[in-house]
C-alpha cells in the first residue's frame, strides 16, 4: 500500500538553508557555532530553521554543556526514501493505467 509522503517533512527540506543543513548534519554531529560557521547564517535565523527541522522529525538536539549539538535522525530520512521509492514503484505501473475520458 502506497504510504503518503509527510507534508511537514518536504515542506522542512524545501528550503535551501534547511537542506544544506541535513547534508552538513549526514556528515557529522554539529553544534549551532559550527553550523554558522558553515552556513554562514546569523545564529537567530539558524535557530529558526533548527527549530522547523525538530519540529519536522529530521533533526534531534543532544545538549552538552553550553553548547546544543544537533544531528539527523536516520530512521526519517530512510522512511522518507522508502516512501518516494513507493512512489516511483506506483508511477510504473500508472503509466499504464489510463481512464478514459467522459
Amino acid at each position: 500500500m502506497l504510504t503518503s509522503v509527510d507534508p511537514d517533512v518536504i515542506r522542512a527540506l524545501g528550503d535551501p538553508l534547511r537542506l544544506q543543513i541535513v547534508t552538513l548534519l549526514a556528515h557529522e554531529t554539529l553544534c549551532t557555532t559550527h553550523l554558522v560557521e558553515e552556513t554562514g547564517a546569523k545564529q537567530t535565523n539558524l535557530s529558526n530553521h533548527m527549530k522547523v527541522l525538530r519540529e519536522a522529525g529530521l533533526v534531534e538536539t543532544e545538549p552538552c554543556g553550553r553548547f546544543t549539538y544537533y544531528k539527523l535522525r536516520p530512521d526519517v530520512l530512510a522512511g522518507l526514501s522508502e516512501q518516494f521509492a513507493e512512489l516511483a514503484e506506483s508511477a510504473r505501473t500508472a503509466a499504464e493505467n489510463k481512464r478514459a475520458c467522459p
